[in-house]
């Protein structure tokens, strides 16, 4: 213990799922640390296959990374102790403090939960002690009246830290208004006094036609309004689960672009059911000169330059769901065609020959015939591997052409073994967990244009991305023209900061924090 006095705390809820918790969670965290103060994030428990590797190899939800390296701290397992990675079978593995703990079904997990309340409640009290303002995230709705006798997350984390609770409602969806008074409604009064502000988030349009409904809603339910803040499209911020691929059309295309004649590099990044890690292909999205798209069907695939198998948490699934759908014919031919393919963690497991599992690790089938892409084998173990990584390029062919030597960051979270016939790993890590290591990465075929790896984070390595992406061009003909301005996050969450500050009341977000001497 460090001695220090306990942090001051403020807590983000939402009326739902997607409602902006964690966005403005990440966005207040950059504020207070803007203002000089010691700032952690934390979740108490998050359903997501979006997940982050600690220094120490701890596994944490991806949202709570980005929320630390807002606040401009590291990130720890203390930061998010429980994390759910949803598995087929209506299962999910259950990481506590940053490690696999078991496997249960939504009956099983609510029947741990009371052991896993005193967990919840030292990760939250060890950030208390160790920082100044502690920002706290919910998770879904707290009026989920028939959950909420084992609720681990919202409420019962807000009265264990006597945290005032800023309430968030997604107005895109409708009926906000309804949202926020039902919610209030359907607290217990000690909880329903907790809530001391609202925010409406995502709007669309001219603010003061909301005037006379902000005004109700105050009268209704006795709590301010700290602001509403407007839809934004032009801050780039990791998104926490994959409704964010969803563009409300039945389509994923998130940067299709042609301007000026310029050639377009057309990337697919297969729409897995279970898909993890998607925010791996963020950065792609931000070059002007690519066109990402995510694709659930065959008809969608098209003729696209790069075909992408991402992440996922549930292999054996996923798998069979590409032939279901006939993706995994469609790609063989594309790559037939000349199109390249890469595959990430489980989407490298899908390339090879065989993905087996014959201790039930992920599945109850098991074993099954991968795309036959790339000469390997993988075989589940019930041991995870989490690591922070240091990799070189080795192999420079194909896709790689452009990239012999370069050095790169990522990470690994898989439970697979990998094993090869011959030589073609594309990768050397060099540092796995702060440790010097010599491990072989990744598989490639001859002509380097299918590629499997099992790291994490590739297309965040500006230099790697954009070496890709030239060779991708030049296949096609075309002059590569990449963006005008270098990876840089920290400025993302500065113009998110900034946004916020702008429609939020930051004065009033002080002063129930309890820090009214301090900037607002």
């Amino acid at each position: 213990m460090s001695g220090k006095p306990e942090a001051r705390v403020i807590m983000v809820q939402g009326t739902a799922s997607h409602a902006g918790k964690s966005v403005l969670t990440a966005a207040f965290c950059r504020i207070f640390a803007q203002d000089g103060l010691s700032v952690a994030p934390f979740k108490a428990q998050n359903m997501s296959l979006n997940s982050f590797v600690t220094l120490d190899g701890g596994e944490i939800g991806r949202a709570q990374a980005v929320q630390a390296e807002a606040a401009r701290v590291r990130p720890t397992v203390e930061m998010n102790p429980i994390l759910l990675k949803p598995e087929g079978e209506r299962r999910s593995q259950v990481v506590v403090l940053g490690k696999v703990a078991t496997s249960e079904t939504a009956v099983g997990y609510y029947a741990m939960k009371s052991k896993l309340w005193p967990v919840v409640a030292d990760a939250l009290d060890h950030l208390r002690r160790e920082y100044d303002v502690v920002v706290i995230e919910g998770a879904g709705s707290p009026a989920e009246i028939n959950l909420k006798q084992h609720e681990i997350v919202n409420m019962r984390v807000a009265v264990h830290a006597g945290a005032p609770v800023v309430l968030v409602g997604d107005i895109e969806r409708g009926g906000v208004f309804a949202s926020l008074v039902g919610t209030m409604a359907l607290l217990e009064p000690g909880e329903a006094a907790l809530v001391k502000a609202f925010v409406i988030n995502k709007f669309r349009g001219d603010p003061s036609l909301l005037d006379s409904g902000l005004a109700m809603l105050t009268q209704r339910t006795g709590v301010p309004v700290a602001g509403v803040l407007p839809y934004f499209t032009d801050i780039a911020i990791p998104e926490e689960d994959s409704l964010a691929l969803d563009d409300g059309k039945g389509r994923w295309d998130r940067s299709a672009r042609v301007e000026d004649g310029r050639g377009v590099v057309d990337v697919a990044v297969v729409r897995l059911p279970r898909i993890a890690n998607f925010d791996d292909f963020d950065p792609l999205g931000r070059e002007p000169s690519v066109r990402l798209r995510y694709v659930a069907e065959a008809k969608e695939l098209g003729r696209p330059d790069l075909i992408i198998i991402p992440g996922s948490k549930s292999t054996m699934a996923d798998l069979a769901w590409l032939r279901e759908r006939g993706l995994a014919d469609a790609i063989v031919a594309a790559r037939r065609d000349g199109a390249a393919v890469m595959g990430i963690c489980g989407g490298f497991q899908m390339l090879g020959r065989w993905v087996r599992d014959p201790r039930g690790v992920e599945s109850s089938v098991p074993e099954a015939a991968g795309l036959g892409l790339l000469p390997v084998d993988t075989t589940f173990e019930a041991e995870k591997a989490t690591h922070q990584v240091e990799a070189r390029v080795v192999n420079a062919t194909g896709l790689l052409k452009e990239c012999a030597g370069l050095t790169l960051t990522g990470y690994e979270i898989h439970m697979g073994r990998t094993e090869a016939t011959g030589p073609g790993s594309p990768f050397r890590i060099v540092r796995r967990s702060g440790q010097s290591v010599r491990a072989s990465d990744g598989w490639t075929d001859p002509e380097g244009r299918t590629l499997g790896t099992y790291l994490h984070g590739l297309f965040h390595n500006q230099a790697l991305r954009r070496g890709i992406l030239r060779q991708l061009a030049r296949g096609k003909g075309v002059a590569y023209e990449p963006a005008a301005s270098t990876d840089d996050p920290d400025r993302e969450y500065d113009k998110l900061a900034d946004f916020v500050r702008e429609h939020l009341d930051m004065g009033l977000i002080y002063r129930l924090v309890g820090l009214e001497g301090r900037r607002g």
